[in-house]
């Protein structure tokens, strides 16, 4: 008799993903969830809820414009529910309700937010809930200063719930709107409040649950820190500072003629951070130079760090893989950093990773090149995707059914990881008990 195979954790991760981008779409099908009363089709709700639930941002109707109160809630839910993690969110009925989570459950939940801990994992889901929840009223209760006068106060304390999730979650989409379409958070280039706000959100977000829990019961010992908590936190500082620095200096006479030097130091900061991956920006991304698009492309790719609200191949995964090229330059005997060494397979992963996203993007980029866009264009919207970023020159909304189901599977690949993807289709239960015999083969 066949037994019965159980799914893999990757594979269950995979469908549940899935099972919720199917009812977002749903959803945002129902007539009610457009301002104009009309189903909004098919495709372009499927599109938006695989955007939300991926957290990426890409948008082919405006948020505001086009869906009603009630299709932006369910937009905001699937960006909470994908930002935190489904499993996440499931733990906390486990919580409310008072009962145990089982093995699997557990097992399945430390797969979902990529941490190894398995016996700590539900207490380590209450601390994620708790500082999510935390730092969303915070960042709330801050934009609310603004929005409120501007808005009034519900309409302001929705604008500013929102926008705080949606950077959190490293979202990026916005109710902007009203300002015109598709403008993002454009309208506040030079209001430091509102930009800094959301910096430090999708940074907090972006930082990786296992960060928080480090930082928060090991607080400044610097020395007592995990390695995951020094390698994120120094790749944060670098990602965000010495980018920051290029924007200004190559934007100076661009995109930021014509404003203010703080204006253009917010601009440049939030450039930076914005494309690790959060998708909101206060600069159109299609008056950028051409070095400034190839960073935030470079950017995108990188993404934010392991076991967080962010896409990308993860600040860590980068880091290791310099390590690596570092140690060979050296003829170092392992990998090493901070005194310790990093293991083997870490460092398979990691070029594992990167090879895989870089594949993807660059398939992406081509296939939207051939249907007629600019390569600079098509380069941004391919590693948007994949890396669940949401920024865009502008062609999404102008992209064919072809590209926009490409776009689709690139941002669901990118949320769950291209790799975990790829093992969640291919994984199998067994190993075939003889390996073929190696042969040597001539490399650079």
């Amino acid at each position: 008799m066949l037994r019965k195979q159980r799914l893999t954790h990757v594979q269950i991760i995979a469908l549940g993903f899935f099972l919720m981008i199917i009812t977002g779409t749903v959803l945002l099908m129902l007539p009610c969830a457009s301002r104009s009363g009309h189903s909004a089709g098919f495709l372009t709700s499927l599109f938006t809820a695989t955007s939300a639930s991926c957290v990426t941002g890409l948008v082919v109707q405006d948020t505001f414009l086009h869906w009603s109160v009630f299709g932006q809630i369910v937009i905001l839910v699937l960006i909470q529910i994908g930002g935190l993690g489904f499993m996440t969110i499931a733990t906390f009925f486990f919580i409310f309700m008072r009962r145990r989570m089982g093995l699997r459950n557990r097992e399945v939940l430390s797969e979902s937010i990529n941490v190894s801990r398995v016996g700590e994992i539900q207490g380590l889901a209450k601390k994620i809930l708790i500082g999510a929840a935390v730092f969303e009223l915070l960042g709330a209760a801050v934009l609310a200063i603004r929005f409120v006068p501007m808005h009034g106060p519900l309409k302001g304390l929705w604008f500013a719930v929102f926008h705080s999730i949606s950077a959190f979650c490293n979202a990026g989409f916005d109710l902007m709107g009203g300002s015109g379409a598709y403008v993002s958070m454009t309208p506040f280039s030079g209001d430091a409040l509102v930009t800094i706000t959301l910096i430090v959100l999708i940074l907090v977000g972006g930082l990786g649950f296992v960060v928080w829990a480090d930082l928060t019961e090991k607080r400044l010992r610097a020395r007592h820190w995990r390695l995951q908590t020094k390698v994120v936190l120094a790749a944060t500082a670098v990602l965000v500072l010495v980018p920051a620095v290029l924007f200004f200096l190559m934007e100076r006479s661009v995109s930021g003629a014509g404003r203010s030097t703080g204006e253009q130091i917010l601009c440049a900061l939030f450039n930076s951070v914005t494309p690790r991956t959060a998708g909101m920006s206060t600069v159109d991304l299609a008056a950028l130079s051409d070095g400034s698009k190839l960073l935030t492309a470079i950017l995108m790719f990188i993404g934010g760090c392991p076991g967080s609200t962010a896409g990308g191949v993860k600040t860590v995964t980068v880091v290791v893989a310099l390590a690596f090229l570092i140690a060979r330059f050296r003829g170092s005997a392992y990998v090493g950093m901070f005194g310790r060494r990093v293991p083997d397979e870490a460092v398979s992963k990691a070029f594992t990773a990167i090879g895989i996203n870089l594949v993807l993007g660059l398939a992406g980029t081509l296939i939207i090149t051939a249907s007629g866009f600019g390569l600079s264009d098509a380069m941004l919207e391919a590693f948007s995707a994949i890396g669940t970023v949401g920024l865009s020159t502008g062609i999404t909304r102008e992209l064919g059914t072809v590209c926009r189901l490409l776009l689709i599977l690139l941002m669901y690949c990118g949320r769950l990881g291209s790799v975990s993807f790829a093992t969640a289709l291919l994984e199998k239960r067994s190993r075939p008990p003889v390996t073929a015999p190696a042969e040597e083969l001539l490399i650079g």
